[in-house]
């Protein structure tokens, strides 16, 4: 560019943007992210640098994620122990019928909630994903309040998902105590992260490769027993729907009451719909990927295209199986073991007759429960870092190493990990960490809910400036009707979560307090910001669609140069992935 000045890349490794903008060579400059950075060639303290590191800011990380991996994070990402074991709880909870059409209505609102994301993503792949919209698209004081939110939510799972894995461990080795496994996974899930973005994204394709292979495996095989293909050639049908039936009916008073008739059953339903949207929990995940992924603009939309087909695939054909291969009423989908006992697709491959599957399908929820608590870290962390991005936590938590890895924030979101000794420590501690864990529950919803208001915003701020939604990377259909539609049953899902307390006779304010102070802290973050920084919800013709856009374009062009498709392989990996 002649009489401009630029910085070069000088990596081609990590395709960075160009820090310094034509005729600002001194000056600070805004960053893909929106966030006013440092100057290029200066650490955070603007004292000068060289070589490679000269390239990057302090707070910036590196796209060092691949296609591949931005795939399988998102084809694996929710497929976990809510699918392997926990969907035996909602089956027990609903009947059969009532199971699979409460995963489909709730697969319906992910998938509202998905592409509206996708648009918002493709056209803003930036650190922080959904905090930064927040932010930008509504009012500072919710990007705050949904990345706290967020972050709690994933935090405190991490000990969840380690106490997990300890708890599958037992269904072979009951003997050694917990705490030996639980320091183990928890060495293995810090090794993980602090070895950064390129290390997870590998460890999770991997992991995210075996457990949709598993899935795909149980599903073929759950329809061959249902048609009678099994060593005892019991053909299952539909025979459960029959007996004990297709609803099952609400139970009250901790099971010893029980709600008769169509309400019963509506309200046994409703409660399946709720449990439902915890086990898509981590649909999301992508979002936290976005400031390490490389070619962004094109992988993002691939991977949010495929979210239809996944959900679909997975989750209503998976529960489908389910729901056939055994009765509502079966003891083990209650035992409460945490390990394959209690999953359905084991208990209908032990009924029918097939003993060596139990520990491979064990072996996978292990592998489930270890890559869950993995991304947990994954996800907090890459919020925490945005939240400083934001300005909205202390500076030293955006600090990246040379490789472009958020050190700090990793390590204060890791500490959360140690909170899976509480379970080693006698009733009282494990009834404190339960209601960490309860509490958090409800907060992937309200991040959901967070997430279609700030595009709901988005589509009026556009509609208000007059701005077309045309040559977008990426179009969510149906807008924004699809939007109203997940926003609207996600805020009833919210204030409805807990609604078994309200039953005649079934008032517990323990269970009261789990299932809404959630809502309340949420609250008091987004309120409590507001009154002390005074922020303001931004009016529509004032949101901002042009900050960042030309460094991101730059990078979209930077991109379709370096990767561009030569080879038969790297085709046949394109359509693949």
């Amino acid at each position: 560019m002649s009489g401009k000045e630029s910085t070069e890349i000088s990596d081609p490794g990590l395709p960075q943007l160009p820090k310094k903008v034509e005729s600002q060579p001194e000056a600070f400059v805004t960053d893909i992210n929106g966030d006013r950075g440092e100057k290029a060639g200066y650490n955070g303290e603007n004292q000068k640098v060289d070589g490679p590191a000269a390239n990057y800011v302090d707070g910036q990380m590196h796209r060092t994620l691949k296609q591949r991996h931005m795939a399988m994070i998102a084809l694996g990402g929710a497929i976990g122990t809510g699918l392997f074991v926990g969907s035996g709880s909602a089956l027990s909870t609903g009947g059969p019928v009532g199971l699979w059409l409460g995963y489909i209505f709730m697969s319906s609102i992910v998938y509202s909630m998905m592409v509206a994301l996708g648009e918002m993503a493709s056209l803003f792949p930036v650190a922080g994903a959904f905090t930064h919209y927040a932010a930008r698209f509504v009012d500072p004081a919710l990007g705050f309040a949904t990345g706290i939110n967020y972050w709690y939510s994933y935090a405190i799972t991490i000990p969840v998902e380690i106490v997990a894995a300890a708890i599958v461990i037992s269904y072979w080795d009951a003997d050694t105590n917990a705490a030996v496994y639980i320091t183990v996974c928890l060495v293995l899930i810090f090794a993980v992260n602090l070895f950064g973005a390129r290390v997870y994204g590998e460890t999770e394709f991997w992991f995210s490769a075996i457990k949709v292979v598993t899935i795909v495996g149980l599903i073929l095989l759950g329809i061959i027993l249902m048609c009678g293909g099994g060593p005892n050639h019991d053909a299952i049908g539909f025979r459960y729907w029959r007996n004990p039936g297709p609803f099952a009916q609400m139970t009250i008073n901790g099971g010893d009451g029980v709600i008769e008739g169509a309400w019963g059953q509506f309200l046994a339903f409703w409660n399946v719909f709720i449990q439902a949207a915890f086990s898509f929990l981590g649909t999301e995940i992508i979002a936290t990927t976005l400031g390490e992924a490389e070619n962004p603009r094109k992988t993002v939309p691939k991977a949010i295209k495929r979210v239809f087909f996944r959900l679909v695939f997975f989750y209503i054909m998976g529960i489908f199986v389910i729901s056939v291969l055994v009765p509502y009423d079966n003891e083990d989908l209650l035992n409460g073991s945490g390990n394959a006992a209690a999953s359905p697709f084991v208990i209908a491959i032990k009924n029918a007759g097939i003993k060596a599957l139990p520990s491979i399908v064990n072996a996978v929820i292990l592998v489930a429960a270890w890559s869950a608590g993995n991304s947990d870290l994954y996800a907090a962390s890459r919020t925490f870092y945005a939240l400083a991005l934001e300005r909205q936590m202390p500076k030293i938590f955006r600090k990246c190493t040379k490789k472009g890895l958020p050190i700090w924030s990793v390590v204060i979101t890791g500490l959360f990990g140690f909170l899976a000794y509480l379970n080693q420590g006698g009733d009282s501690a494990v009834t404190a960490f339960n209601w960490l864990y309860n509490i958090s529950a409800v907060t992937g919803v309200i991040t959901w809910w967070g997430i279609l208001l700030s595009y709901l915003r988005f589509y009026y701020g556009l509609k208000k400036q007059g701005l077309s939604r045309e040559g977008f990377p990426y179009l969510a259909p149906l807008q924004p009707w699809l939007s109203w539609y997940g926003f609207i049953f996600l805020t009833l899902v919210m204030l409805f979560n807990g609604f078994p307390v309200f039953l005649k006779g079934n008032w517990d304010t323990s269970s009261f307090f789990v299932a809404y102070v959630s809502l309340l802290l949420f609250a008091i973050c987004w309120i409590g910001w507001k009154v002390v920084k005074k922020t303001k919800v931004v009016p529509l013709d004032e949101i901002d669609f042009i900050t960042g856009r030309r460094e991101l374009d730059e990078l979209e062009a930077l991109d379709r140069e370096r990767f561009a498709t030569e080879s038969k392989y790297q085709k046949f990996m394109s359509i693949l992935f």
